[in-house]
Protein backbone atom coordinates (compact mmCIF):
# COMPACT_ATOMS: atom_id res chain seq x y z
CA UNK A 1 0.00 0.00 0.00
CA UNK A 2 1.07 3.88 -1.23
CA UNK A 3 1.36 6.16 1.91
CA UNK A 4 2.41 9.43 1.67
CA UNK A 5 4.63 9.02 4.69
CA UNK A 6 6.70 6.64 1.92
CA UNK A 7 7.78 10.20 0.32
CA UNK A 8 7.46 12.63 3.63
CA UNK A 9 9.64 9.99 5.84
CA UNK A 10 6.75 9.53 8.18
CA UNK A 11 6.47 7.41 11.32
CA UNK A 12 4.86 4.20 12.65
CA UNK A 13 5.56 1.07 12.98
CA UNK A 14 8.34 0.14 15.40
CA UNK A 15 8.36 3.30 18.32
CA UNK A 16 10.80 3.27 21.67
CA UNK A 17 10.30 6.02 23.99
CA UNK A 18 12.77 6.10 26.67
CA UNK A 19 12.60 8.16 29.90
CA UNK A 20 15.89 8.99 31.24
CA UNK A 21 17.90 8.97 34.44
CA UNK A 22 20.43 11.20 35.97
CA UNK A 23 22.87 8.48 34.66
CA UNK A 24 21.66 9.52 30.81
CA UNK A 25 21.75 13.15 31.56
CA UNK A 26 24.99 13.30 33.36
CA UNK A 27 26.60 11.48 30.46
CA UNK A 28 25.12 14.07 27.66
CA UNK A 29 27.06 16.28 25.65
CA UNK A 30 24.06 18.37 25.21
CA UNK A 31 23.31 19.81 28.39
CA UNK A 32 19.56 17.77 28.92
CA UNK A 33 17.19 19.22 31.16
CA UNK A 34 15.36 16.65 34.32
CA UNK A 35 13.60 14.55 32.43
CA UNK A 36 9.87 14.89 31.74
CA UNK A 37 7.11 12.65 33.44
CA UNK A 38 6.56 9.20 31.40
CA UNK A 39 3.08 10.73 30.09
CA UNK A 40 4.47 13.54 28.64
CA UNK A 41 7.00 11.50 26.20
CA UNK A 42 4.06 8.96 25.56
CA UNK A 43 2.42 11.61 24.57
CA UNK A 44 4.59 13.54 22.08
CA UNK A 45 3.81 13.72 18.43
CA UNK A 46 5.62 14.14 15.78
CA UNK A 47 7.39 16.55 14.19
CA UNK A 48 10.26 16.80 11.26
CA UNK A 49 12.69 19.62 12.36
CA UNK A 50 14.24 19.58 9.02
CA UNK A 51 11.35 19.18 6.40
CA UNK A 52 7.95 19.73 5.46
CA UNK A 53 7.83 23.43 6.28
CA UNK A 54 9.19 22.31 10.32
CA UNK A 55 6.43 24.25 12.06
CA UNK A 56 7.81 26.75 15.25
CA UNK A 57 7.78 24.34 18.42
CA UNK A 58 8.15 27.33 20.59
CA UNK A 59 4.85 28.55 19.26
CA UNK A 60 3.25 25.24 19.66
CA UNK A 61 4.15 25.03 22.91
CA UNK A 62 2.84 28.47 23.76
CA UNK A 63 -0.20 28.10 22.19
CA UNK A 64 -1.08 24.24 23.51
CA UNK A 65 0.79 24.08 26.99
CA UNK A 66 2.61 20.77 24.72
CA UNK A 67 5.78 20.06 26.45
CA UNK A 68 7.42 16.49 24.26
CA UNK A 69 8.13 16.28 20.80
CA UNK A 70 8.87 13.45 18.64
CA UNK A 71 11.66 14.05 16.03
CA UNK A 72 11.87 12.52 13.22
CA UNK A 73 14.02 10.97 11.69
CA UNK A 74 16.91 9.20 12.14
CA UNK A 75 18.13 6.51 8.95
CA UNK A 76 21.46 4.68 7.78
CA UNK A 77 23.51 7.12 5.80
CA UNK A 78 22.02 7.15 1.89
CA UNK A 79 25.47 6.23 0.71
CA UNK A 80 25.79 3.00 3.16
CA UNK A 81 27.49 2.56 6.74
CA UNK A 82 26.01 1.90 10.19
CA UNK A 83 26.21 5.57 11.65
CA UNK A 84 23.18 7.75 12.68
CA UNK A 85 21.95 10.10 10.33
CA UNK A 86 18.85 12.82 9.74
CA UNK A 87 16.96 11.46 6.86
CA UNK A 88 19.74 9.58 5.48
CA UNK A 89 21.82 12.44 4.73
CA UNK A 90 23.15 14.94 7.65
CA UNK A 91 25.01 13.16 10.57
CA UNK A 92 23.93 13.17 14.34
CA UNK A 93 28.06 13.59 14.65
CA UNK A 94 28.25 16.89 13.30
CA UNK A 95 24.36 18.37 13.34
CA UNK A 96 23.59 21.55 14.81
CA UNK A 97 20.20 22.47 13.36
CA UNK A 98 18.46 19.88 15.02
CA UNK A 99 20.42 20.25 18.31
CA UNK A 100 19.18 24.10 18.52
CA UNK A 101 15.78 23.04 18.20
CA UNK A 102 16.59 20.74 21.21
CA UNK A 103 17.81 23.83 23.03
CA UNK A 104 14.97 25.72 21.91
CA UNK A 105 12.49 23.50 23.23
CA UNK A 106 14.11 22.40 26.58
CA UNK A 107 14.71 26.08 27.24
CA UNK A 108 11.10 26.35 27.47
CA UNK A 109 10.92 23.61 29.90
CA UNK A 110 9.79 20.79 27.40
CA UNK A 111 12.33 18.19 25.92
CA UNK A 112 12.46 15.62 22.96
CA UNK A 113 12.22 12.08 21.65
CA UNK A 114 13.88 11.36 18.70
CA UNK A 115 12.58 8.98 16.38
CA UNK A 116 14.34 6.31 14.51
CA UNK A 117 12.90 4.38 10.78
CA UNK A 118 9.97 5.65 9.62
CA UNK A 119 8.41 4.38 5.76
CA UNK A 120 11.41 4.55 3.43
CA UNK A 121 14.97 4.91 3.37
CA UNK A 122 17.13 2.54 4.88
CA UNK A 123 16.73 1.81 8.69
CA UNK A 124 20.44 1.12 10.33
CA UNK A 125 19.11 -2.30 11.95
CA UNK A 126 19.23 -3.24 8.01
CA UNK A 127 22.61 -1.57 7.61
CA UNK A 128 23.98 -3.08 10.49
CA UNK A 129 25.61 -6.15 10.91
CA UNK A 130 23.89 -7.66 13.92
CA UNK A 131 21.95 -6.11 17.17
CA UNK A 132 24.65 -4.55 19.20
CA UNK A 133 26.20 -2.64 16.27
CA UNK A 134 22.20 -1.60 15.53
CA UNK A 135 22.41 -0.34 19.48
CA UNK A 136 25.87 1.27 19.54
CA UNK A 137 24.52 3.20 16.53
CA UNK A 138 21.58 4.33 18.70
CA UNK A 139 23.52 5.03 21.87
CA UNK A 140 25.31 7.93 19.65
CA UNK A 141 22.13 9.76 19.14
CA UNK A 142 20.89 9.32 22.74
CA UNK A 143 24.41 10.43 24.02
CA UNK A 144 24.36 13.16 21.18
CA UNK A 145 21.21 15.02 22.52
CA UNK A 146 21.53 13.51 26.13
CA UNK A 147 18.10 11.85 25.13
CA UNK A 148 15.06 10.77 27.55
CA UNK A 149 13.52 9.15 25.13
CA UNK A 150 13.84 7.66 22.06
CA UNK A 151 11.56 6.19 19.20
CA UNK A 152 12.16 3.20 17.05
CA UNK A 153 9.39 3.64 13.93
CA UNK A 154 9.53 0.13 12.41
CA UNK A 155 7.45 0.11 8.93
CA UNK A 156 7.41 -1.45 5.57
CA UNK A 157 10.27 -2.60 4.02
CA UNK A 158 12.22 -2.89 6.96
CA UNK A 159 9.67 -4.76 9.29
CA UNK A 160 9.10 -7.69 6.51
CA UNK A 161 12.82 -8.13 6.88
CA UNK A 162 13.45 -10.70 9.82
CA UNK A 163 17.22 -10.14 10.23
CA UNK A 164 16.41 -6.23 10.20
CA UNK A 165 13.75 -6.98 13.17
CA UNK A 166 15.76 -9.24 15.00
CA UNK A 167 18.73 -6.23 14.97
CA UNK A 168 16.25 -3.81 16.09
CA UNK A 169 14.35 -5.44 18.72
CA UNK A 170 17.81 -6.68 20.27
CA UNK A 171 19.20 -3.14 19.98
CA UNK A 172 16.00 -1.50 21.93
CA UNK A 173 16.70 -4.30 25.00
CA UNK A 174 20.58 -3.35 24.69
CA UNK A 175 19.58 0.30 25.29
CA UNK A 176 16.83 -0.33 27.46
CA UNK A 177 19.67 -2.47 30.00
CA UNK A 178 22.47 -0.09 28.88
CA UNK A 179 20.39 3.11 29.85
CA UNK A 180 18.70 2.40 33.58
CA UNK A 181 15.04 3.76 33.50
CA UNK A 182 14.25 3.83 30.05
CA UNK A 183 10.66 4.06 28.62
CA UNK A 184 10.27 1.63 25.92
CA UNK A 185 7.41 1.45 23.41
CA UNK A 186 7.24 -0.73 20.42
CA UNK A 187 4.57 0.42 17.55
CA UNK A 188 3.38 -1.32 14.43
CA UNK A 189 0.85 -1.29 11.91
CA UNK A 190 -2.39 -1.29 12.44
CA UNK A 191 -5.43 -3.30 10.75
CA UNK A 192 -9.21 -3.42 11.96
CA UNK A 193 -7.90 -6.95 13.50
CA UNK A 194 -5.27 -5.29 15.03
CA UNK A 195 -2.31 -5.82 13.49
CA UNK A 196 -1.18 -7.95 10.64
CA UNK A 197 1.32 -10.77 9.98
CA UNK A 198 4.30 -9.04 10.38
CA UNK A 199 3.22 -7.22 13.41
CA UNK A 200 2.24 -10.56 14.70
CA UNK A 201 5.81 -11.73 14.09
CA UNK A 202 7.75 -9.01 15.59
CA UNK A 203 5.49 -9.08 18.96
CA UNK A 204 6.90 -12.70 18.66
CA UNK A 205 10.09 -11.54 18.00
CA UNK A 206 10.04 -9.48 21.00
CA UNK A 207 8.65 -12.47 23.08
CA UNK A 208 11.30 -14.52 22.20
CA UNK A 209 14.61 -12.18 23.16
CA UNK A 210 12.66 -11.69 26.79
CA UNK A 211 12.25 -8.47 25.79
CA UNK A 212 9.41 -6.52 27.64
CA UNK A 213 8.60 -2.95 26.61
CA UNK A 214 6.20 -0.52 28.63
CA UNK A 215 3.87 -0.78 25.56
CA UNK A 216 3.23 -1.48 22.11
CA UNK A 217 1.21 1.08 20.09
CA UNK A 218 -0.81 0.26 16.62
CA UNK A 219 -1.04 2.88 14.00
CA UNK A 220 -4.99 2.47 12.69
CA UNK A 221 -4.65 4.64 9.70
CA UNK A 222 -3.99 3.93 5.85
CA UNK A 223 -5.67 0.15 6.37
CA UNK A 224 -9.69 1.24 5.44
CA UNK A 225 -9.98 2.64 8.79
CA UNK A 226 -13.34 5.02 8.85
CA UNK A 227 -12.95 7.10 11.70
CA UNK A 228 -12.81 6.35 15.61
CA UNK A 229 -15.23 3.35 15.66
CA UNK A 230 -12.83 2.09 13.53
CA UNK A 231 -9.44 2.33 15.23
CA UNK A 232 -11.23 1.93 18.76
CA UNK A 233 -12.33 -1.66 17.84
CA UNK A 234 -8.58 -2.35 16.32
CA UNK A 235 -7.03 -1.20 19.33
CA UNK A 236 -9.63 -3.79 21.22
CA UNK A 237 -8.78 -6.60 18.84
CA UNK A 238 -5.17 -5.56 19.20
CA UNK A 239 -5.40 -5.95 23.02
CA UNK A 240 -6.46 -9.28 22.37
CA UNK A 241 -3.46 -10.28 20.49
CA UNK A 242 -0.98 -9.08 23.55
CA UNK A 243 -3.45 -11.03 25.78
CA UNK A 244 -2.39 -14.22 23.47
CA UNK A 245 1.01 -13.48 23.23
CA UNK A 246 2.56 -12.87 26.55
CA UNK A 247 -0.52 -14.23 28.50
CA UNK A 248 -1.27 -10.54 30.02
CA UNK A 249 -4.77 -10.19 31.59
CA UNK A 250 -6.82 -7.52 29.64
CA UNK A 251 -5.69 -4.48 32.17
CA UNK A 252 -1.97 -5.56 31.82
CA UNK A 253 -2.79 -5.65 27.89
CA UNK A 254 -4.30 -2.01 27.86
CA UNK A 255 -1.27 -0.64 30.20
CA UNK A 256 1.06 -1.94 27.65
CA UNK A 257 -0.74 -1.09 24.77
CA UNK A 258 -0.33 2.62 22.82
CA UNK A 259 -2.20 4.78 19.61
CA UNK A 260 -0.27 6.27 17.41
CA UNK A 261 -2.90 8.11 14.86
CA UNK A 262 -2.77 10.59 11.75
CA UNK A 263 -4.37 13.92 11.68
CA UNK A 264 -7.07 14.98 8.95
CA UNK A 265 -6.73 13.16 5.71
CA UNK A 266 -4.42 9.86 5.63
CA UNK A 267 -2.49 8.63 2.87
CA UNK A 268 -5.03 6.62 1.46
CA UNK A 269 -8.01 9.58 1.47
CA UNK A 270 -9.63 8.42 5.18
CA UNK A 271 -10.20 10.90 7.48
CA UNK A 272 -9.57 11.15 10.83
CA UNK A 273 -10.99 14.74 12.53
CA UNK A 274 -10.65 16.38 16.06
CA UNK A 275 -14.00 14.48 16.97
CA UNK A 276 -12.70 11.42 15.96
CA UNK A 277 -9.14 12.24 18.08
CA UNK A 278 -11.45 13.16 21.31
CA UNK A 279 -12.94 9.71 20.81
CA UNK A 280 -9.71 7.70 21.07
CA UNK A 281 -8.52 10.12 23.41
CA UNK A 282 -11.59 9.08 25.89
CA UNK A 283 -10.97 5.17 24.24
CA UNK A 284 -6.89 5.34 25.79
CA UNK A 285 -7.52 7.20 29.17
CA UNK A 286 -10.86 5.06 29.91
CA UNK A 287 -8.55 1.70 29.75
CA UNK A 288 -5.44 3.01 31.02
CA UNK A 289 -3.27 2.82 27.40
CA UNK A 290 0.05 3.69 27.85
CA UNK A 291 0.67 6.16 24.63
CA UNK A 292 -1.46 8.38 22.23
CA UNK A 293 0.55 10.10 19.46
CA UNK A 294 0.14 11.14 16.07
CA UNK A 295 1.54 12.10 12.65
CA UNK A 296 2.07 14.71 12.82
CA UNK A 297 2.76 18.48 14.02
CA UNK A 298 3.76 19.60 10.56
CA UNK A 299 0.25 18.43 9.45
CA UNK A 300 -1.56 20.43 12.37
CA UNK A 301 -2.24 23.13 10.60
CA UNK A 302 -5.66 24.16 7.41
CA UNK A 303 -4.33 24.09 4.40
CA UNK A 304 -4.83 26.85 2.03
CA UNK A 305 -7.77 27.49 0.51
CA UNK A 306 -6.50 26.21 -3.04
CA UNK A 307 -5.52 22.87 -1.59
CA UNK A 308 -9.47 22.41 -1.00
CA UNK A 309 -8.66 19.71 1.61
CA UNK A 310 -8.76 17.29 -1.73
CA UNK A 311 -5.05 15.51 -1.14
CA UNK A 312 -3.08 14.08 1.64
CA UNK A 313 -0.38 16.89 2.41
CA UNK A 314 2.66 16.98 4.68
CA UNK A 315 2.45 20.39 5.51
CA UNK A 316 -1.33 20.63 6.40
CA UNK A 317 -4.34 18.44 7.78
CA UNK A 318 -6.29 18.51 4.58
CA UNK A 319 -9.73 19.57 6.86
CA UNK A 320 -11.32 22.57 8.56
CA UNK A 321 -9.03 23.48 12.30
CA UNK A 322 -7.20 26.13 13.91
CA UNK A 323 -3.97 25.36 13.96
CA UNK A 324 -2.29 22.81 16.47
CA UNK A 325 -5.57 21.66 17.44
CA UNK A 326 -4.48 18.06 17.30
CA UNK A 327 -1.50 18.49 19.22
CA UNK A 328 -4.29 19.47 22.30
CA UNK A 329 -5.48 15.91 22.58
CA UNK A 330 -1.59 15.04 23.24
CA UNK A 331 -1.65 17.82 26.13
CA UNK A 332 -4.94 16.34 27.13
CA UNK A 333 -3.25 12.92 27.86
CA UNK A 334 -0.76 14.06 29.50
CA UNK A 335 -2.78 15.19 32.24
CA UNK A 336 -2.19 18.96 31.60
CA UNK A 337 -5.46 21.49 30.23
CA UNK A 338 -4.56 23.53 27.10
CA UNK A 339 -5.07 26.89 27.05
CA UNK A 340 -8.68 28.61 26.05
CA UNK A 341 -8.34 29.61 22.63
CA UNK A 342 -10.91 30.09 19.83
CA UNK A 343 -13.00 27.04 19.53
CA UNK A 344 -12.55 25.32 16.18
CA UNK A 345 -14.50 26.00 13.34
CA UNK A 346 -17.53 24.10 11.80
CA UNK A 347 -16.51 22.53 8.65
CA UNK A 348 -18.92 24.30 6.01
CA UNK A 349 -20.73 21.83 3.55
CA UNK A 350 -19.08 22.56 -0.59
CA UNK A 351 -21.76 24.77 -1.61
CA UNK A 352 -24.96 23.20 -2.78
CA UNK A 353 -22.68 19.59 -2.47
CA UNK A 354 -25.43 17.09 -0.43
CA UNK A 355 -23.48 13.74 -0.01
CA UNK A 356 -24.42 11.73 -2.90
CA UNK A 357 -25.58 7.80 -2.24
CA UNK A 358 -22.72 5.82 -0.33
CA UNK A 359 -19.83 4.61 -1.74
CA UNK A 360 -20.56 0.63 -2.36
CA UNK A 361 -18.01 -2.05 -2.97
CA UNK A 362 -20.30 -3.79 -5.14
CA UNK A 363 -21.64 -1.25 -7.15
CA UNK A 364 -20.52 -1.09 -10.82
CA UNK A 365 -19.61 2.69 -11.63
CA UNK A 366 -18.62 4.11 -15.20
CA UNK A 367 -17.51 7.34 -15.83
CA UNK A 368 -18.90 10.39 -14.69
CA UNK A 369 -20.71 8.52 -11.83
CA UNK A 370 -21.00 9.80 -8.86
CA UNK A 371 -21.04 8.66 -5.11
CA UNK A 372 -19.57 9.77 -1.39
CA UNK A 373 -17.25 8.20 0.44
CA UNK A 374 -15.09 9.61 4.02
CA UNK A 375 -17.51 12.76 3.83
CA UNK A 376 -16.29 13.56 0.43
CA UNK A 377 -18.16 12.99 -3.08
CA UNK A 378 -16.39 11.03 -5.88
CA UNK A 379 -16.91 11.07 -9.73
CA UNK A 380 -15.95 7.90 -11.44
CA UNK A 381 -13.46 8.73 -14.05
CA UNK A 382 -13.84 5.41 -16.30
CA UNK A 383 -15.54 1.88 -15.32
CA UNK A 384 -15.11 0.63 -11.48
CA UNK A 385 -15.84 -1.77 -9.24
CA UNK A 386 -14.18 -2.32 -5.33
CA UNK A 387 -11.69 0.36 -6.15
CA UNK A 388 -12.09 2.60 -2.89
CA UNK A 389 -11.96 6.11 -3.96
CA UNK A 390 -9.00 7.95 -3.32
CA UNK A 391 -7.59 11.48 -4.58
CA UNK A 392 -4.43 9.22 -6.07
CA UNK A 393 -3.73 10.70 -9.38
CA UNK A 394 -3.79 7.40 -10.93
CA UNK A 395 -6.91 6.13 -9.26
CA UNK A 396 -10.21 5.97 -10.88
CA UNK A 397 -11.94 8.28 -8.75
CA UNK A 398 -11.94 12.12 -8.64
CA UNK A 399 -12.58 13.74 -5.65
CA UNK A 400 -15.02 17.03 -5.84
CA UNK A 401 -14.96 18.05 -2.23
CA UNK A 402 -16.20 17.53 0.63
CA UNK A 403 -20.30 17.08 1.35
Amino acid sequence: MRRLRACLGAAAAVSLAAVGTTALVAGSASGATTALSNRWYAAAPYLMPLDNDPPDAGAIMDATGLKAFQLAFILAPNGGGCTPTWDGTAAVSSDTAVQSVINTIRAKGGDVSVSIGGYGGTKLGQACSDPAATAAAYQQVVTKYGLHAIDFDLEEPEYENTAAVRNEIGAAKILQQNNPGLYVSVTTAGTADGTGWFGKQMLLEAKSQGFTPNNFSIMPFDGGFNGAASQTSALANFNTILQSTFGWDQATAYAHEGFSGMNGRSDTGEYFSQADFQTVLDFATGHNMDRFTFWSLNRDRQCSPADNGGRTSGTCSSVTQNSWDFAKYSVKFAGATPPTGTPTPTPTPTPGGGCKPAWNAATVYTAGNEASYNHHNWKAKWWTQNETPTGADWGPWQDEGAC
